[in-house]
């Protein structure tokens, strides 16, 4: 979740011209738009940890296929 002042908010949007009711809905609106929006898409750490699972995993399987294939071209050459 995002920190956000609603109190800070609100009270500037008094100052503005708005109610104290329009400005405590408008803060409440506001905070939940941002909550919404950078929670789906911040990565989160459970999120890093597994890509980075997945980088040593498709790094292992790409050494493996490179070395498979320097055998087939030193097996090819050799003959």
């Amino acid at each position: 979740t995002v920190t956000f002042d609603t109190l800070k908010y609100s009270k500037r949007l008094v100052e503005a011209g708005y109610t104290q009711q329009q400005a405590e809905a408008a803060a409440e609106v506001q905070k939940e738009v941002l909550n919404e929006t950078l929670d789906s898409t911040l990565a989160t750490k459970e999120d890093i940890r597994r890509l980075e699972l997945e980088l040593a995993v498709m790094k292992w399987m790409l050494g493996t296929v490179l070395g498979g294939v320097i055998a087939l071209l030193i097996k090819a050459f050799m003959k």
